[in-house]
């Protein structure tokens, strides 16, 4: 199970979720879910096929970790091991229950959206 997101760098929001596979399907998924309003901004992702199959190829950049562009995300990906126990790798405390993972994802995205826009009031 792989949790896929879509980060605004300005607010450092999550403005978009899929939790599935790996494959071209999760990652429809993940774009069918960004708003409109999201839509037409720019992406930098690393280089799994998939993004190359579903994102706009004038909208999409794939890098590499060396570059700086996707460290915002692999920065999230920490604090989400960081403050839940359940997404560490090897943990004790994973849910085999997918719609549990998915309750306790969707609750945290809630409250950490809600803190960065708080900070930017």
């Amino acid at each position: 199970m792989w949790i896929w997101i879509v980060l605004c760098r300005k607010t450092c929001q999550i403005v978009s979720r899929a939790i599935g596979d790996r494959s071209k399907e999760t990652c429809q998924m993940l774009w069918d879910g960004v708003p409109p309003a999201y839509k037409s901004g720019h992406c930098f992702s690393d280089f799994w096929d998939a993004y190359q199959a579903i994102i706009p190829e004038e909208q999409l950049t794939q890098v590499g970790k060396e570059t700086g562009e996707t460290a915002h995300v692999e920065r999230w990906n920490c604090t989400l091991r960081q403050r839940l126990g359940r997404f560490v790798r090897k943990t004790l405390s994973f849910s085999k229950s997918t719609i549990m993972h998915t309750i306790c994802l969707d609750l945290f995205l809630h409250r950490y959206n809600l803190e960065r826009a708080t900070l930017l009031v």
